[in-house]
């Protein structure tokens, strides 16, 4: 009875784990495609000054060491921070803060790139068949959608597998701040292997769930 009852609990927890880790990482992707998407078709569309040092900036930034991400968001959220009232520190929001920072780099980055690629012959194309350049601008967001989610499903995978800002502005608190990432390292230094691998496949299993579900979901999604 005890060792069902001990079962039992590891289910429940594991589950757990698991609603955290998508309730952050899904939290953390959205956010970043609301602010990367608009800002990466931005910088891929308009001829600017600074743009190219703007867009080295964003490129440098998707190489971001998550370490360095989660100590400025826990300089930024402690106690002695300038946030460190709202008392954030070791929270879910303070993971999904880290994360952003993380993947908006990379969701604009990708966006824009894709953008840039195909926007000389789109938009020459779309103007010779009559279009003006707004239409002409939809035309090139259109046929990058695909790039676009891409670039969300990237993003996706940072956050759901990055496990050092979230360790450090999370705690891998018991019951409200522990993901699966934390937990395989927890279980590993504990030197439960089999636990640590079991959860890895368990993320992995999660990832290819995720990816599959919106890819099914996504019009004329091609990759070639």
């Amino acid at each position: 009875m005890e060792s069902i009852s001990t079962l039992l609990m590891q289910k429940a927890e594991i589950l757990e784990i698991v609603k955290m880790s998508l309730t952050v990482s899904g939290s953390a992707t959205i956010i970043s495609a609301f602010i990367g998407i608009p800002l990466g078709a931005w910088m891929g569309l308009s001829d600017f000054p600074g743009r190219r040092l703007l867009l080295r900036i964003v490129y440098t930034l998707m190489a971001l060491p998550p370490v360095l991400a989660g100590l400025l968001v826990y300089l930024l959220l402690s106690r002695s921070g300038p946030l460190g009232v709202w008392e954030l520190l070791f929270t879910p929001t303070a993971m999904i803060v880290a994360q952003c920072l993380l993947v908006t780099p990379i969701i604009t980055g990708l966006v824009a790139a894709a953008i840039a690629g195909k926007e000389g012959i789109i938009f020459d194309h779309a103007l010779s068949l009559g279009a003006n350049r707004m239409q002409a601008m939809g035309t090139i967001i259109k046929e990058t959608r695909s790039s676009m989610i891409a670039a969300v499903l990237t993003g996706f995978g940072r956050a759901f597998a990055e496990v050092g800002a979230v360790m450090l502005v999370g705690g891998n608190i018991r019951h409200m701040t522990r993901v699966l990432t934390t937990s395989i390292v927890m279980e590993t230094r504990q030197g439960n292997f089999e636990m640590g691998v079991a959860l890895g496949i368990i993320l992995l299993i999660i990832s290819f769930a995720v990816s599959t579900i919106v890819l099914s979901n996504a019009d004329e999604f091609k990759l070639t």
